[in-house]
């Protein structure tokens, strides 16, 4: 896949373009309207974020897409047939799954403008890291209102990422953001993810896993870092980590690793100083940071300063 492009008013061109980026499917219009499509992709890493327009009524039967694929509807309506909960409708304002990734899956697209942000399901396993059995959603939309909206919110914050070619370049930052969608996704939308730690986790939760997480996080920083890379270097599963991290040192290992890159970026800005033509910016990217406002307000909260302030010296 690719950023890309489409506008069309041909409906055969579309069922080509649809079935080249998506999976195999056939379309049809529903209705008299004349089958005009606005299609923009934009990348993030592993992470797919596409803008749709159909000023027509779509009918679809598809192939399985292979991947996580959320749908985020603004105008019209997007009706889609569940296998095992029968047909349903996003409105606008609503975010859901649109299909599970493995089943076939058909509906209507009534005139709507939305938005469909695909990845890897892997991604929710590599977030989850509980071991066994691949993670799974087991339904179609959010736990409730509120977390319907926080993963919109991220949504939207990723493709602000995306927009930005120097961010959705950065693998650091891409990796990142893909993770925090996946978390985002297990945190708000029902799953089979396991979340309480065993006895043999509560055991292994001593200051040993502590250190030798620390160790590995220290000698990665910038790499693309899952929880599970810092639990198999530690020797632990992931929820010994987090009980670990939570018992020893009142946080997280992401927040930890977090804390360990600020303090990169901290050193960098030190070293740069006035004069040197490096910015603010580009430091905390090279770091993995691409919001700059919640990047400025952790270094704040860290620091006690802003980071253009430590910059001037």
């Amino acid at each position: 896949m690719r950023n890309l492009t489409f506008d069309s008013t041909n409906l055969s061109e579309t069922e080509e373009f649809l079935n080249r980026n998506y999976t195999s499917m056939q379309i049809g219009n529903v209705g008299r309207r004349a089958a005009e499509t606005h299609v923009r992709r934009d990348l993030l890493g592993p992470v797919s974020l596409d803008r749709l327009h159909l000023a027509f009524d779509m009918a679809y039967d598809a192939a399985p897409l292979h991947k996580i694929c959320l749908v985020s509807v603004y105008t019209g309506a997007v009706e889609e047939n569940y296998h095992d909960v029968g047909p349903d409708t996003f409105l606008p304002g609503e975010t859901g799954l649109l299909t599970p990734h493995d089943l076939p899956f058909s509906g209507v697209i009534r005139s709507a403008r939305y938005d469909i942000t695909m990845f890897d399901p892997a991604r929710l396993d590599r977030v989850a890291a509980r071991g066994g059995e691949p993670v799974r959603l087991t339904g179609h939309r959010p736990l409730d209102a509120a977390a319907g909206e926080r993963l919109t919110a991220v949504i939207k914050h990723l493709q602000q990422i995306a927009a930005g070619p120097e961010f959705a370049a950065d693998s650091l930052v891409a990796g990142t953001a893909a993770d925090y969608l996946a978390a985002t996704v297990l945190a708000t939308m029902p799953t089979t993810a396991l979340a309480d730690p065993t006895a043999t986790d509560r055991r292994d939760a001593h200051p040993d896993t502590v250190r030798r997480a620390i160790a590995y996080l220290e000698t990665h920083l910038r790499e693309d870092i899952a929880l599970a890379d810092v639990a198999a270097a530690a020797f632990v599963t992931p929820r010994a980590l987090q009980l670990a991290f939570r018992k020893h040192l009142d946080t997280t290992p992401l927040q930890y690793l977090q804390r360990l890159r600020l303090h990169a970026v901290h050193e960098q800005l030190i070293t740069a100083g006035p004069g040197t033509g490096r910015t603010v910016a580009a430091i905390a990217r090279e770091w993995g940071f691409a919001h700059a406002g919640r990047f400025a307000l952790a270094y704040r909260k860290l620091y006690g300063r802003s980071p253009s302030a430590t910059l001037r010296g």
